[in-house]
C-alpha cells in the first residue's frame, strides 16, 4: 500500500533543525520528496539529508538559500524544480527573533525580522503558486506562532512579524478558495529547539538559577495555571498537523490558525 504523499515535493524553509526538520522527516515518512533550506553545520545538515533518504526511501537535495535574499529564494524554488519537476508543498518555517524593549527596538534587525519572517514567505509563495493553480493541487504552510494571536513583553518585532503571517495565510487562503490550493498556519507554542534555548538562558540568568532548575517556572509562563501541561509541546506534535494539513482530509482548512500550545492562548 503507498504512501499518500508518494509522488509529491516539498520545499521546507528553516529545516535543518527544531521544527523544520521535523516537517521534513514527518512528510517523507509519507513519501515526499524534500528541499531541506537552512544555516548550520554541513556535516550535520548533510545527516540530516542522507537520513531521509535512508530512512525514508525519498530523495532529499539541500539548498542554502538566505531568506533576506530574494534572488536565492529564487534559485531554491527552481532547485526544487530543477531536482524534482515541481513543487506541490511549500511549508514556509524560517524564522527569527529578537527581544528588547520597543523603544531600544534596533531597526536593522526590525528589517531583517520581517525579511526572514514574512517577505521570503510572500515570495516563496508567489514563485509556486502558478505552478500549483495549473496542476489544481498544492500545500502551503506557513510557521505563525502563538505571537500570530497574543504577545509578551519585548517581543514587538516577533509578535508584529507573526501577525504579518497570519495576515499572509488569510490573504492567499481567500484568493485559492475555488482552487485545490490551501493555505494555512500553524501555530506553536512553546517548543524546545535550539531557537528556544536563547529564551531559557536568558530566564534562567536573570533568576540566577541554573536551566534546568527553572524550566517549569519558564513553562508557567505561557500555560493555564490551573492545568497540569507543564512540558514544552513536542516537535512532533506540530509536525503532526503538516501532515494532516496535506493530507485529502485536510482540504477544508483555508486559512486557518492551527494551534498546538497547550493552552498557552486560552488562559
Amino acid at each position: 500500500m503507498g504512501r499518500f504523499l508518494d509522488g509529491k515535493a516539498a520545499v521546507i524553509t528553516g529545516s535543518t533543525s527544531g521544527i523544520g526538520l521535523g516537517y521534513a522527516r514527518a512528510l517523507a515518512a509519507e513519501g515526499c520528496a524534500i528541499l531541506l533550506n537552512g544555516f548550520g553545520d554541513a556535516a550535520e545538515i548533510q545527516s540530516s539529508r542522507s537520513a531521509l533518504e535512508n530512512d525514508f526511501g525519498v530523495t532529499a537535495i539541500y539548498h542554502g538559500a538566505d531568506m533576506r535574499k530574494p534572488d536565492e529564494i529564487k534559485a531554491m524554488i527552481d532547485a526544487a524544480d530543477d531536482a524534482f519537476g515541481k513543487v506541490d508543498i511549500l511549508i514556509n518555517n524560517a524564522g527569527m527573533q529578537h527581544r528588547a524593549p520597543m523603544e531600544a527596538f534596533p531597526l536593522e534587525v526590525w528589517n531583517d525580522m520581517f525579511a526572514v519572517n514574512v517577505t521570503s514567505a510572500m515570495l516563496a509563495i508567489q514563485h509556486v503558486l502558478p505552478q500549483m493553480k495549473a496542476r489544481d493541487w498544492g500545500r502551503i504552510i506557513n510557521t505563525a506562532s502563538v505571537n500570530s494571536q497574543i504577545t509578551s513583553p519585548n517581543t514587538s518585532g516577533y509578535t508584529a512579524s507573526k501577525h504579518a503571517v497570519m495576515g499572509l495565510t488569510k490573504a492567499v487562503a481567500l484568493e485559492t478558495i475555488m482552487t485545490g490550493v490551501t493555505c494555512n498556519a500553524i501555530c506553536p507554542g512553546t517548543v524546545r529547539t535550539n531557537f528556544s534555548e536563547h529564551r531559557i538562558d536568558t530566564f534562567a540568568k536573570e533568576r540566577g538559577r541554573d536551566k534546568e532548575e527553572i524550566i517549569d517556572q519558564f513553562l508557567e509562563q505561557k500555560m493555564p495555571y490551573h492545568q497540569a501541561f507543564k512540558r514544552f509541546i513536542t516537535v512532533e506534535e506540530i509536525a503532526a498537523a503538516a501532515v494532516y494539513l496535506c493530507s485529502d482530509a485536510g482540504a477544508a482548512m483555508r486559512g486557518a490558525a492551527f494551534t498546538i500550545d497547550g493552552g498557552w492562548t486560552i488562559r
